[in-house]
């Protein structure tokens, strides 16, 4: 066997690790998606007799229990807590609850293949907002990309939005609009999200949002919950399980592969949810959603790449930088 041979094999062998730590990575992202699927679908089985802020509630403080169970397993309680940045943790929670509670509404008055497929608009305005926000230079591909990825969220809402044959209910058309200002909270959320975790570790930033949001949705209670039977109120802690449990596979699956790599795989929510829509409440897509919903997730897959392509010609130029210096 020649020296080269020799210096190939555990290069291969290397790949061959990475792939099998990359696939990890995406079943963990996959699966992630099938519980907050799950999860949605759960809360849409509940219907619109429970109030929003009791939705929230539920949600947020039993999505703390894998959480805390997750951490205590790798022994970061502790540290968990610790926060340099507390009004920063405020800003992401107000606006996550804004963005969940107009996404719960949503959800009880469209089928729940509609309301994934609008909720694939966040990154589109998350460009939007960076630009805005974060004074970032976003160019002409992803302007148009962004561009493109609205006429699919016009696509899939222009049945709901027209009322002009009667076909359509005015619940209906609310719940467009809430599904489409929840996608700009979450896009702003994730601005925030992508500042805090400059200097928090990400189980802080979802410890926080989450006992912020029960404690915001408890004070709702003064306005009146609902009473709910054994069925309801197993249903919504199970979401809120479901939930913490998405969280944690979502954070697991970033430690084993790159963000580019995975995040094309949060589109596979579309075909869960067309499943569990068809399955639990006999929702059957149309072609209008199925063509909106392909543009959409078009945009969205184009942006991840041009992010990433952006991102390795950061890289590389500070590597120029550096060994020029």
């Amino acid at each position: 066997m020649s020296p080269q041979q020799t210096n190939d094999q555990p290069k291969s062998d290397t790949d061959g690790e990475t792939r099998q730590v990359a696939l990890v990575g995406i079943g963990l992202k996959v699966t992630s998606v099938l519980f907050l699927v799950s999860m949605s679908a759960m809360i849409k089985l509940v219907g619109d007799g429970v109030p929003v802020g009791q939705i929230i509630f539920f949600r947020a403080f039993f999505a703390m229990v894998p959480v805390f169970a997750y951490l205590a397993y790798r022994h970061q309680l502790k540290e968990a807590f610790y926060t340099k940045r507390p009004l920063g943790h405020l800003g992401r929670s107000i606006v996550g609850c804004c963005g969940m509670g107009l996404g719960f509404y949503g959800l009880t008055k469209l089928p729940l293949p509609d309301v994934i497929a609008l909720r694939h608009a966040t990154p589109l305005f998350a460009v939007v907002f960076a630009a805005i926000l974060l004074h970032e230079k976003v160019r002409f591909y992803r302007w148009a990309a962004v561009a493109v990825g609205l006429s699919g969220v016009l696509i899939i809402s222009w049945p709901r939005i027209t009322l002009l044959d009667g076909a359509t209910s005015q619940d209906e058309l609310y719940g467009v609009v809430a599904i489409v200002l929840s996608t700009m909270f979450a896009a702003m959320a994730t601005i925030f999200v992508r500042a805090l975790v400059k200097t928090e570790k990400s189980p802080t930033v979802v410890l926080y949002f989450s006992s912020m949001a029960s404690f915001f949705a408890a004070l709702t209670a003064f306005f009146g919950w609902a009473p709910l039977d054994l069925y309801n109120a197993t249903i919504l802690i199970g979401a809120g399980v479901l939930g913490g449990i998405g969280q944690i596979l979502m954070t697991e699956c970033y430690r084993h592969a790159s963000v580019s790599t995975i995040a094309p795989f949060d589109y596979t929510s579309i075909v869960f949810g067309i499943v569990l829509g068809f399955i639990l409440f006999g929702d059957i897509p149309g072609g209008q959603m199925l063509l909106g919903t392909a543009i959409v997730a078009a945009a969205g897959i184009f942006i991840i790449y041009r992010e990433h392509q952006l991102g390795l010609q950061r890289k590389e130029q500070r590597r120029i930088t550096a060994s020029q210096s």
